[in-house]
């Protein structure tokens, strides 16, 4: 899968912008705040139809500017043209020319894997930060989930209405059973495909991770549930949730499930948030972010994007090359950085560089003399 042209309006720094990219390797280099990390994030909302950097859509547009609008002519099976338009109406999302009345029906037609150095809170960071990324990653190649995600947090959503009022009455008992009820099937779909994925994930990441450090060193992923119940079975899950009512009645809120959730990272069987370096932590969420690819590969057959927002210049030579050789070239990727010096030469050899300065972008042609 390759994205051949980009065109903004309006978005972030950009007025207009009409770029074509490489299959393979795409460096844009330049400094903070001209526009390099936008580019990425108009790729990533393209495919996703949310930033990386806010929650607030109309951010993504351009100031005093009434609506944002993203483009992209992607090759795959066949060709086709994605469109993101972004205003105070909302977002509107188009496969060649089609609106998508749901967009969970569209998220998945371009597959991206990104990464950023926020991304390292991964590791460091709060549950909610991981939980983000399983939705993103699991939603982009399974349009079922992303149903019963939705489903599930609107029934949560209503579930804890209740619990903020609640009062000691049938019909709120009553209520408050259903709406469990409700909630469970939605549950035990999303808890299944998270368990699976991150089998997958460590399997694929394993083996990339031993590739990278050179080392024995053992990745592992454990899901961390709040149900703690044998088996994951309708009548079982309610029953916890039946023991758990007067906890949430109390606390005015759904004390257990999905949203609750969590999963731990280990490198040789310890908790790499307590005991592995900086350095272990940024290998281990290098490792999942290329596992990853090959996950999304073998779920659907399409290599997805790769985004490397301002990372890979923090890797040594050896590593890098040894991450982007994971790719085996089937992976066009996007890298920013604010200096080339920071790229291995051989990788700047085979890219496609551009530069950008206050919103412009030009290609760059660097000679083995300019590298040296």
């Amino acid at each position: 899968m390759f994205i051949k042209k980009l065109s903004l309006s309006n978005f972030r720094n950009y007025h207009r912008l009409e770029i074509d990219f490489s299959n393979h390797i795409n460096v844009v280099i330049g400094k903070n705040a001209q526009g390099k990390t936008s580019l990425i994030e108009a790729i990533f909302a393209l495919s996703t139809t949310k930033s990386h950097r806010t929650s607030k859509d109309l951010q993504m547009v351009r100031m005093g500017e009434e609506f944002g609008k993203i483009d992209g002519i992607v090759e795959s099976d066949e060709i086709f043209d994605l469109t993101l338009v972004l205003s105070k109406k909302g977002k509107r999302a188009k496969y060649n020319g089609i609106d998508f009345r749901l967009l969970s029906e569209y998220i998945g037609k371009l597959k991206v894997v990104f990464f950023a150095p926020e991304d390292l809170l991964m590791i460091k960071g709060s549950p909610t930060v991981r939980r983000r990324f399983l939705n993103m990653a699991i939603g982009q190649t399974d349009g079922l989930y992303l149903h019963h995600l939705s489903q599930y947090n609107q029934i949560l959503k209503q579930r804890n209405e209740l619990l903020k009022t609640f009062v000691e009455k049938v019909e709120n008992q009553l209520m408050l059973e259903v709406l469990t009820q409700q909630l469970i099937p939605h549950l035990i779909y999303i808890h299944e495909k998270r368990i699976w994925f991150l089998s997958a994930l460590e399997r694929h990441g394993s083996r990339v991770h031993q590739h990278v450090t050179e080392s024995g060193e053992l990745l592992g992923l454990k899901y961390v549930s709040s149900l703690k119940v044998d088996e994951m079975i309708e009548e079982e899950v309610f029953r916890r949730y039946e023991a758990n009512y007067g906890v949430d009645k109390r606390m005015r809120t759904t004390g257990i499930g999905l949203h609750r959730d969590d999963f731990l990272v280990e490198v040789d069987g310890m908790n790499a948030s307590c005991y592995a370096s900086q350095g272990q932590q940024r290998t281990a969420v290098l490792s999942m972010k290329f596992a990853e690819i090959d996950l999304v590969h073998e779920v659907s057959g399409i290599y997805p994007l790769l985004l490397l927002d301002d990372v890979l210049s923090e890797l040594d030579s050896s590593r890098q090359s040894k991450l982007l050789s994971v790719t085996n070239d089937q992976v066009q990727t996007f890298i920013t950085t604010t200096s080339i010096d920071g790229i291995d030469d051989e990788i700047v050899k085979m890219a496609d560089v551009f530069e950008v300065k206050q919103a412009e972008i030009r290609k760059v042609d660097f000679d083995s003399e300019s590298m040296s």
